[in-house]
């Protein structure tokens, strides 16, 4: 890090915005105040806004390949929600990308941290139907969009459920995804595209893997 004087307008190089700083890295990048103190979803709003991407599955890896989120943790409320909000523009949805990223953050970042232990519900499953109440704009009083959102996450936490646990944030973030974007063309007539096989990388992270009994295991 480095001070420098006078202060000096920066462009951070997670959001993009500008602000008046003395400080800077070393090498003359800048990262907000914001930016550093939420490191997760500045990454998720910056891969989301500049990826052109139709895959959720290949969006979501992208965030999740970076060092700031880590094995377990709750930024995967938002990673799913958010890969799903992006495919669904990428592949010609008609959504403001930037406000709907906004809304999955404001969403996803009030289900806490092992809310899967605490409430028998998973917040990846709870994040994919954060993805389609944002865009179905269902309400408390919503006939079918609130019947339809409950469906989705329903079938979610089934698929996740009957792989059994303990808990994995990666192996729950790929299931919700895979559901919901199969969805999303009978839901709102958009299809996203999806890998023929799901291979997850990050066993060797993950102490509690179930190896053969997951899925998406690749040795």
């Amino acid at each position: 890090m480095e001070v420098i004087h006078p202060a000096k307008v920066m462009e951070c190089d997670i959001c993009g915005r500008k602000f008046t700083d003395v400080i800077r890295c070393s090498a003359g990048h800048y990262i907000c105040e914001n930016c550093s103190e939420h490191p997760g979803v500045a990454v998720i709003r910056k891969i989301c806004t500049q990826t052109k991407s139709k895959d959720p599955i290949e969006i979501a890896i992208a965030m999740m390949d970076t060092p700031v989120i880590l094995m377990h943790e709750a930024d995967h409320h938002c990673v799913v929600a958010a890969a799903l909000a992006t495919a669904y523009k990428n592949c010609g949805g008609t959504i403001n990308l930037k406000e709907a990223i906004d809304e999955v953050i404001k969403r996803g970042t009030i289900l806490p941290y092992g809310i899967c232990a605490k409430t028998g519900a998973c917040g990846g499953a709870v994040s994919a139907g954060i993805f389609y109440s944002i865009l179905a704009g269902t309400k408390t009083h919503s006939v079918d969009e609130w019947g339809e959102g409950n469906r989705l996450v329903a079938q979610c936490l089934m698929e996740i459920s009957e792989i059994g646990g303990p808990r994995c944030c990666k192996r729950s973030t790929f299931t919700s995804i895979k559901i919901a974007a199969e969805h999303a063309e009978e839901y709102f007539g958009v299809k996203m595209e999806l890998p023929k096989e799901i291979h997850c990388k990050y066993a060797k992270k993950n102490r509690d893997c179930l190896g053969i009994r997951c899925p998406y295991f690749s040795p």
